[in-house]
């Protein structure tokens, strides 16, 4: 399937990796409807901050993910959904576990619901590393045990069976897309990576993180975008659950040394027990393996980790993106 020309909905098109996947597809000739959050600002998220010739480009219609009617509307006309809304704070979902069931499996029900009634001819489901759990094996393939080891992860591993269920039940042309923790400009104040640069970029010279010895596979947020095109485009993936990994593996703590090398290597780094998860909760390895989306796609990383962590810097250091940060909170 091409995209090129085709009425694409995305939701959490306002939020971090959905604005990255609006501008790419209105870069790749796509008709684009951008699901946002109904809210009294009219607001847009960082959709607010495209260029005023790409916004004005777009389709946006305010909504919330969790009312069927809302979401059957928005799917009008369209062929393709990419859907990314969720709630993914893994911290809040610690306390308000009932707003992750109505978001990510409520909400996911609902994309399924509409695209089956529209009869749409593509439907990526948005899923997360985090189903996995901390790895039994590595790298870990698709084929590895769904673990839920927080709230968020357990309502993710919910929605990613639904989409499965319809697959299988009503040959609705769902793929569940698995991207491995992605980062780069936009990202959430909550993420590790947004907090150590935006405490460094505000003077801060005691930086507060959690544990530093679990592992992650970083995606660059253009790289991620680029896997879901591809396997948006990808006939073969239709039915399959696929990750967007690099393969490579690096400790928090080492991204921590890396970036305060780079913006203030006077800087010294200070366990924060508020930020630490309880311990049979913690995910303490994830890599992922590949091989599927390589052998069903083009696609490939563009970005080594220190390289998109440099731009990533650059996007923090303008002082219009940083203000919008609120470096002296830990944001759950």
């Amino acid at each position: 399937m091409n995209l090129s020309g085709k009425k694409i909905l995305v939701t959490g098109a306002d939020g971090f990796i959905g604005s990255h996947l609006v501008e790419a597809l209105l870069a790749g000739g796509c008709d684009v409807r951008a699901f946002v959050y109904y809210n009294s600002l009219n607001s847009w998220g960082w959709l607010d901050t495209l260029p005023p010739d790409a916004a004005r480009k777009l389709d946006v219609f305010p909504g919330d993910i969790r009312d069927p009617n809302g979401v059957l509307e928005a799917m009008k006309d369209c062929g393709v959904v990419f859907h990314l809304a969720a709630l993914i704070a893994i911290p809040f979902s610690y306390h308000s576990p009932d707003s992750y069931v109505d978001t990510n499996i409520k909400g996911t029900l609902n994309v399924l619901q509409a695209a089956r009634k529209v009869e749409a001819q593509r439907v990526i489901v948005t899923s997360t590393s985090e189903v996995y759990g901390t790895a039994l094996y590595t790298p870990i393939d698709e084929k590895h045990p769904c673990q839920g080891q927080s709230p968020y992860s357990a309502t993710k591993i919910g929605a990613d069976r639904l989409a499965e269920s319809f697959y299988r039940s009503f040959n609705t042309p769902v793929v569940i897309a698995r991207p491995f923790n992605t980062y780069g400009p936009r990202q959430s104040a909550r993420a590790v990576i947004p907090t150590i640069i935006t405490q460094l970029l505000s003077g801060q010279t005691e930086l507060r993180l959690g544990s530093l010895s679990p592992t992650r596979d970083f995606n660059y947020v253009t790289d991620t975008v680029e896997g879901f095109i591809a396997l948006a485009e990808a006939d073969s993936a239709v039915g399959k659950e696929i990750n967007i990994a690099t393969g490579e593996e690096r400790s928090i703590g080492d991204v921590a040394k890396f970036l305060v090398s780079e913006l203030n290597p006077t800087a010294r780094i200070v366990a924060d027990e508020l930020r630490l998860r309880p311990e049979a909760s913690e995910v303490f390895r994830l890599v992922g393996d590949n091989t599927a989306i390589t052998n069903l796609t083009k696609w490939r990383p563009r970005h080594k980790l220190e390289a998109g962590l440099r731009e990533t810097i650059a996007w923090f250091r303008r002082p219009e993106n940083l203000a919008r940060y609120k470096a002296w909170l830990y944001n759950i």
